[in-house]
This record gives structure tokens, sequence and C-alpha cells, in this order.
């Protein structure tokens, strides 16, 4: 343990301000989320705060080496320690930390400089059991690496990185799937790189989050989230990181995702919520809101942004100004026949790159479990716009109808230059389609030929 006598030193200088001139410029355009409602100035400030204090220490000063050792105890006193005395930034530079699950506290941010490295233990031991939010659920499980909860204020800031060890958990995944194909996500137990809960004003600048066990980033019930040039990286192959979504949005409000790299080996933005029969009226579910995804480029992901599965309700969605260099689904819609959801009020624009699909709309019955209802609501997705974007795909339309689970409604689709194999687009499977300048170029070859559509009950997955 850190003694409480020794002194901390104090590295001041170490913080930077960044102070973007967006804010002014883009406010004057008086921009709107697609309901109508104006987006707050909050979404232009882009501004990387200094700590009012100054306070800033490294754990090297704490008797803590940067030399790989596991250091969970060390590492976790000295941020307790920053909190009862007033608050401060632990910066990480000069090595490796290695270490299990931390839990931040008030007033402490955390700023990884770029020869820092913090670096999660591949034993799960070292993440004590705790109740925590998980594929749409309140259970037992294993807490993330850096876990945030109940704070406000809290930032992760600098270009250095925060390592999940994830090999050893990735192998062990597919070893067991191997051994048994319907083992879920959660029974190979994994941590998550970060997870923030019941948080507010949290900021993720300029940081790299690579090899996540399980999901790299998740954030709950949180208000007010900005990810600002961060990467979020884990391979496809050779041994592909499962289920290694870069964020998982789940029940938030106002989130801005800006000039962030991505490239998973699952869905990259994912919008959640909470899944199961009743999950709309649980409250511990609840709906994502006001969220802005822009100015980003994406390397491989099975989608770009997906909704679902496990969400109940997402509304006023925008994303925009858009690179995509491969993957399997650019804008994936998911819809569980088990979970009343609604989707709605969504923009699109300024798009460019390639993916096996454009547009996904399928029904997702991975893990279905409809616990005895019988009188199931119709999922709805309304409001929905495509529009300024240039693609190539295997599959422009991969829409399907399915009126007995949800009904779709109000899409708009407009100057869209499309390059694919399969180019027809059903109307039928959508009330009020609206279509105007898309313009389509038919090509022969099918690029992706293992590309995700949908999934079974049996977990099978489907493609195209």
């Amino acid at each position: 343990m850190v003694q409480s006598a020794f002194k901390l030193r104090n590295y001041s200088t170490c913080r930077k301000v960044t102070t973007m001139s967006e804010q002014n410029i883009r406010n004057e355009y008086n921009e709107f989320f697609p309901d109508g409602t104006p987006i707050d100035p909050w979404f232009y400030d882009l501004t990387v705060p200094v700590e009012e204090s100054g306070r800033c220490f490294k754990p090297q000063d704490c008797g803590i080496p940067a030399d790989g050792t596991l250091q969970t105890e060390k590492l976790q006193a000295m941020i307790d320690r920053l909190s009862e005395e007033g608050g401060g930034t632990l910066v990480i530079s000069g090595g490796t930390f290695m270490t299990g699950a931390l839990y931040m506290k008030q007033g402490v941010s955390l700023r990884i400089e770029a020869d820092g490295v913090i670096k999660g233990s591949d034993d799960i031991q070292d993440y004590p059991l705790c109740e925590t939010r998980i594929e749409g659920e309140t259970c037992l499980y294993f807490p993330a690496l850096i876990n945030v909860i109940g704070l406000d204020g809290f930032s992760i800031t600098g270009e250095g990185a925060i390592d999940g060890s994830g090999m050893r958990f990735w192998k062990q995944f597919w070893l067991r799937r191997a051994w048994n194909p319907k083992c879920t996500n959660k029974d190979e137990q994994r941590p998550r790189l970060l997870y923030a809960a019941h948080s507010t004003n949290l900021l993720f600048a300029g940081v790299t989050f690579r090899n996540s066990a399980f999901w790299t980033t998740h954030i709950y019930k949180c208000r007010f989230v900005k990810y600002i040039g961060c990467s979020m990286l884990s391979p496809h192959e050779p041994v592909g990181g499962p289920s290694t979504d870069a964020i998982d949005i789940d029940a938030c409000s106002d989130v801005l995702v800006k000039n962030c790299y991505m490239a998973v080996n699952d869905d990259a933005v994912a919008l959640k919520g909470g899944k199961g029969p009743w999950a709309d009226t649980a409250p511990e579910n609840g709906p994502n809101e006001r969220i802005i995804l822009e100015d980003c480029e994406y390397g491989f992901c099975h989608g770009c942004l997906t909704f679902g599965s496990e969400n109940v309700h997402s509304s006023n969605i925008i994303m925009r100004n858009i690179k995509v260099s491969t993957g399997y689904n650019f804008l994936w819609l998911k819809l569980r026949p088990d979970t009343p959801q609604c989707y709605e009020h969504v923009l699109v624009e300024n798009i460019t790159g390639r993916a096996a699909n454009f547009l996904n709309i399928n029904p997702w019955a991975q893990f279905y479990d409809a616990k005895g209802r019988t009188d199931f609501p119709i999922s709805r997705c309304d409001d929905i716009t495509i529009r300024g974007c240039a693609f190539e795909c295997d599959t422009y339309f991969n829409v399907k109808a399915d009126e007995e689970h949800y009904h779709l409604s109000n899409f708009k689709l407009e100057d869209l230059d499309i390059k694919a194999v399969f180019t027809d687009c059903d109307r039928t499977a959508v009330e009020n389609l609206e279509i105007n300048a898309v313009r389509i170029v038919k090509k022969d070859t099918i690029d992706y030929p293992d590309s995700v559509t949908t999934m079974d009950a049996e977990n099978s997955v489907i493609g195209k």
C-alpha cells in the first residue's frame, strides 16, 4: 500500500489545453437533430481542459515500477489517495504498468503519455466478481480493467495506450466455441477494457484502446460523453478478438464520437439498452438519445453503426462524414423477436467506403428467449434518412420485411452512388420509402462471402 506520509511529486506542467475554434463556427449553422431538437453547443466544444489545481502525479514516485509486473493494489491505493487529498491527474509514462481491475475515484483523472501503457492482466482472477451491466442485463460478472462508476468530470487523455492483453482470452473463447457452438459471449470469462456507468461529463481524448478481451469500451446510463481522436483496435485475423466492440453505448444520452479510428472484430459503435420480453419497462434499461458520430474512419468491423441487438429505444442518432475501408455491414439494424424495440429519427450522410452490406435490416434471434410471453408489441423503425453517400458493397438493400415482429416506415434514400452485386430494392419492405437520385452500378464479384447478415436462435450465422 502507498504510505500516506509519502510526498507526492507534482508534475503540474504535464497537462495540455486544446481549444478548437469549431465551436464558434458550427454554432452559426443552427443545426438540429432529426426530430427538430436543436443540437446543443456542447457538441461543438472540443476543448481538452486543464485541471484547475494542476496536480499531476506519476506512479513511479510512489514506488510503483513501470516494468510490466502486476501492480493492482498499489495503483488502486494511489488513486484512492489522490481522491482523498483533493484530486489530481494520474500520469502514466515511461513504461508499462500491469494491473487488474482499477476503480477510478471522484476528482482523479488519467493521462497516458505516448511512452506509457496501462496493460491488463490476462488472469481473470485479477478481476474480482461484482454486480455489473453486461449484454443488456445487470448481473454478477467481471469488472472492466478501468471502471468509472458514479463520477462527474472524469477524463482519460494523452497519446498512450490501454492494452487488454486479449490474446489468451481470445484463444480460450474460440476453443470453447469449437467445443460448444452454443456457448454465450459470457461463458468464456473475460473483462472489458473500459466500463463507465451512472457518470456525467466524461472525456476520452487521444488514447488508444487496444486488444480488449471483451467489449473495448462500454458506457451505461451516462450523460455528456465525448470520444475525441481515440483509436479502438483489435485484430480480425489470424486470431480474431471475439465481441471486441469498439464503443457500446448503453442507455446513454448526449454522446459525441469524433475523429476516432475503429478497427475491431465485432461492431464498431453499437447502440444497446436492454433485451427481453419486458425490457422496455425494466428500470435498469433505457433509451439512447442525441448521439453524434462524425469525422471518423473505420477499418474492419462487423457493423460500423449497429442498433442492437439488446436495444430498447434509440432516437436522434446522427452519423456523418465517415470513411469505411472494409467490413461486413455499414448501417445495421438488428431486430430481436423477443424484445420490444424502437429505432427512430436517424440521419446518415456523407459516407464513403466499402462493406458487404450497405443497409442491413433483419431479424436477430441469437439466444432467443421469450420467457413465456406471447403478446409481443410490434417493434418499429421510423424516420431513417441516408443521403450523400458513395459506397461499394455486395448488397445494397439487405432489408427483410417481417410484419409479425416489426414495422419499417418513412425511410428516405437520396443522392447515393452505389456499386453492388445485389442491387434489388424491395420497396414493399418499408411503408413510405422515398428514393431520390440513387445511382446504382452493378458489379460482378462478391467480395465478402463470409459476411454476417443475421443470426438465428441456434446461434448460426446467416450471410448473403
